[in-house]
């Protein structure tokens, strides 16, 4: 796995040396945009319109619009007069339980890995963060830019997940503001708490898949193989407009699909 970053956690006086690793990884299939006529790949050129000439990278510069067509230029040495610029270090900041952060707030995911010399301090850290059940609100610099962070155990490692600042969430008053209030009958609460609770289980990763993803690559794959592609009839859904008949649909619908694994676990024990 390849490293992206080196640095040290700081952690009261004590500095851990780590490394970064991406925790994640995106599985979709990508395709390339080609000329119908040729099938040849399209590309893409930074080109100057006025100029009228490609550019290169030796030419380009950072430029900040402050107005309508109007740029501050940003050179290298200005971001080395920065607080923090090109600091290696994850400063943690506070801790704090975990079930009081939003998910709006995650992010990208990362594994911190122990550098040669700093296990032992590492360790530590996931252990005591693993006893308190707290996980770390932390500060560091990726590249150029300062990023929110939190620090948590994850099996033995520690995994950082970075993190938006809180004037980079749009305010859920931006659109709840917009909806009208709805009285809704007890009947319907109640149905709809059942339907969760038939539908409630513990989570397992394993069980969720990407069909799309795969049902994509049969249809690439048998297009390389030079076969016809048959596309199935998807069937018809009946349209249901009363919610109560929904909820009650619905819930006819889970409960059948659980009597079968409750006479399984029956026949199981005896």
């Amino acid at each position: 796995m390849r490293t992206l970053w080196k640095g040290a956690i700081s952690f009261g006086l004590v500095n851990i040396p780590v490394k970064m690793y991406t925790a994640t990884e995106r599985k979709d299939i990508h395709f390339n945009q080609l000329h119908a006529t040729c099938k040849t790949p399209i590309q893409y050129r930074k080109f100057c319109p006025v100029c009228q000439k490609e550019v290169g990278a030796d030419e380009l510069v950072r430029g900040y619009e402050y107005e309508k067509g109007r740029y501050v230029i940003l050179r290298d040495e200005d971001f080395e007069l920065l607080p923090g610029e090109n600091t290696k270090t994850i400063d943690i900041l506070d801790f704090v339980d975990l079930a009081e952060i939003d998910p709006v707030y995650f992010d990208r995911s990362y594994y911190l890995g122990p550098n040669p010399g700093g296990e032992k301090a590492y360790n530590l850290l996931n252990q005591a963060m693993q006893e308190t059940g707290k996980i770390a609100i932390a500060r560091v610099m990726i590249r150029t830019k300062t990023v929110l962070a939190c620090l948590r155990p994850w099996e033995r490692l520690l995994v950082m997940e970075t993190m938006f600042f809180p004037d980079e969430i749009r305010a859920p008053e931006l659109l709840t503001s917009e909806f009208k209030a709805v009285e809704l009958h007890p009947n319907e609460v109640s149905m709809a708490n059942s339907l969760i609770g038939n539908l409630s289980t513990s989570f397992d990763p394993g069980k969720y898949t990407n069909e799309y993803r795969s049902k994509l690559m049969e249809v690439i794959q048998a297009k390389i193989a030079g076969e016809e592609v048959a596309v199935p009839t998807a069937p018809e859904t009946a349209k249901v407009v009363d919610l109560m008949e929904a909820l009650r649909a619905s819930l006819e619908a889970t409960e059948a699909q659980k009597k079968p694994a409750k006479k399984r676990k029956k026949k199981q024990t005896g």
